[in-house]
């Protein structure tokens, strides 16, 4: 079942471009049943191990802005620092139960809500976008903090960030945030694992089937509507998110 799990969460992934840890955290909360805190160092793991084989093909490809890229990361480290640090110390003062659901599920809904808007109104590239490398440096400090504190946020929020606030083409916009969402996943997966925030054996078989569903995605994405996927995935992760939040207000009323 783990396996299936991340061979179909990798496939997603490949044929949408919808982040690894927004969707990966709330599957293994809602479906395996996993603790919110190892559910979200494990996410972390995984999404940086998918996007090992999804970035250096962005690299190869010209389409990383490294001045950008180090722009983003100048703020975006110690923001998923602080980001895990606040998480763990949630955990230690036993607020998992409620105030980590909450959180989990408001920013999986927000994320997905961001897609299905963009979805019926896509943004528009124009080279007279402002340049505003200031504005994007300390956007990334708050992106970086809900990485560490849920796994999830990189793909949609860094995206925003780089249209509004750049004139990247597109291509460069998706390469660059991939490999930004990489290297806040190296850090933060890091740190949670240093704190025993994972599960091990979880952790190498979603490894395993999401290394078969990078390779069956990427060959089946030529042949699929990706907007119309991206679409559904985000409705059902719009769905998950609520669910996540119901469950904190049982929690809280029980």
């Amino acid at each position: 079942m783990d396996m299936l799990i991340g061979f179909v969460i990798a496939v997603m992934i490949a044929l949408t471009g919808v982040g690894a840890g927004t969707m990966t955290a709330p599957v293994l909360i809602l479906f395996l049943h996993v603790p919110v805190p190892i559910a979200v160092g494990t996410a972390l793991a995984y999404s940086a191990a998918v996007k090992l084989l999804v970035v250096p093909v962005q690299i190869i490809r010209g389409q990383v802005d490294w001045r950008t890229l180090g722009l983003m990361l100048l703020t975006g480290i110690p923001g998923v620092v602080l980001g895990t640090l606040l998480f763990r110390h949630a955990v230690d003062l036993q607020s998992d139960k409620v105030w980590l659901y909450l959180a989990l599920g408001s920013m999986i809904a927000f994320s997905s809500a961001w897609h299905i808007y963009r979805h019926f109104r896509p943004a528009k590239i124009s080279n007279d976008r402002p340049q505003r490398p200031a504005w994007l440096a300390a956007t990334m400090l708050p992106v970086g903090a809900e990485v560490g504190f849920s796994s999830s946020g990189a793909g949609a929020l860094g995206t925003i960030a780089l249209l509004s606030l750049t004139r990247l083409e597109t291509t460069q916009v998706v390469g660059t945030d991939l490999a930004f969402g990489l290297c806040l996943s190296l850090v933060g997966g890091g740190l949670h694992l240093a704190a025993g925030g994972f599960d091990a054996s979880l952790l190498m078989r979603l490894v395993a089937g999401g290394l078969l569903g990078a390779i069956a995605g990427s060959t089946l994405a030529p042949r699929i509507p990706a907007r119309a996927m991206r679409l559904a995935l985000s409705l059902w992760l719009l769905a998950i998110g609520i669910q996540l939040c119901w469950q904190a207000s049982a929690l809280a009323g029980s």
